[in-house]
């Protein structure tokens, strides 16, 4: 049975160390790469590092020679080893730095190149990798978000009627105008108990078929919040008076109508209700068209507005 010769480096006790014969070994392994015999070369380096499993520059030069070799994962194994036996050298992170990058393990290869900039901020090979690195996984993480992206695209233009609900409750959301999946996630429970003949039972089971993909009831309309509540915090961007949004609402001084009318909403800062519209506000019971003025005047008076439909 042959044995792996990577084995034969790893299985060396740590405490036999034989530096000299190591260094004859490594002396072959140069002659042996002068005339020419790569295998030969690597051989006595791997016979080097089995002499002599702590030295570090002996696994640096046995992982550089393999890597030439196309032994990539052996020479990613020395490149490592050398790093615990320390101090690890430039060389080794840099090269050890461009082997995470080609396996796409981007964490690790800018964290080896950090080390390699945090001691020398000008070296040129870590600069240099640094940005294929940063470039690297900006397009990775680019690349994940378009799938995602397309992935719940195709789920919220979905159409209900594929998914196993009783005629009632399909009848209902057909009523309601409801057709794909992104609509009925713009409803809440009470907006849709409050429809004719759609009762207890029709909401468990819808809520039910929801809970099964991760979503729930309301769910479209929290990400039109967060939405605004972005766009709003970008347009206030470098202004100083990105502090405003979080403010409580109470500091506009509403009359008790209007602070009631607010809490239902579960509204808390004035950046939630500038995220909310009209139309929201006076879906309020008891909430007119005075309480709407006043509201609006308050919150103009903070430089702020409230959300129009088309946001």
């Amino acid at each position: 049975m042959t044995s792996n010769p990577m084995d034969m480096v790893i299985g060396a006790s740590e405490t036999q160390r034989d530096a000299k014969a190591a260094g004859r070994h490594v002396e072959s392994s140069r002659a042996a790469d002068k005339a020419g015999d790569r295998e030969l070369a690597i051989a006595e380096l791997r016979r080097a590092a089995a002499a002599d499993p702590q030295s570090g520059e002996v696994l640096f030069d046995l992982a550089f020679r393999l890597d030439l070799a196309g032994e990539e994962d052996e020479a990613l194994s020395m490149y490592e080893r050398s790093i615990e036996r320390g101090p690890a050298t430039m060389n080794t992170l840099v090269n050890l730095a461009v082997m995470y990058e080609d396996r796409g393990d981007y964490s690790r290869a800018e964290r080896c190149l950090r080390q390699v900039l945090e001691s020398q901020p000008n070296h040129p090979r870590a600069r240099l990798y640094m940005k294929d690195v940063s470039a690297s996984r900006e397009m990775t993480v680019d690349d994940e978000q378009d799938r995602d992206y397309v992935k719940r695209k195709q789920l919220m233009d979905t159409p209900v009627t594929d998914f196993e609900l009783t005629v009632r409750a399909r009848t209902c959301l057909k009523k309601l105008n409801i057709r794909i999946l992104s609509d009925l996630l713009r409803y809440s429970e009470a907006e849709l108990l409050s429809y004719k003949n759609f009762g207890e039972s029709s909401l468990t089971e819808i809520k039910t078929m929801l809970a099964a993909k991760g979503l729930r009831l309301g769910q479209g309309a929290d990400d039109a919040y967060r939405q605004a509540r972005r766009s709003i915090t970008d347009q206030l961007k470098g202004s100083g008076r990105e502090a405003v949004l979080m403010k409580p609402v109470g500091d506009l001084q509403l009359s008790v109508r209007a602070r009631k009318a607010l809490q239902l909403l579960s509204i808390q800062t004035m950046g939630d209700l500038a995220s909310r519209t009209e139309a929201e506000l006076m879906g309020v019971k008891n909430f007119g068209a005075t309480s709407l003025q006043e509201v609006k005047e308050r919150l103009g008076e903070a430089g702020l507005g409230l959300r129009t439909l088309d946001e």
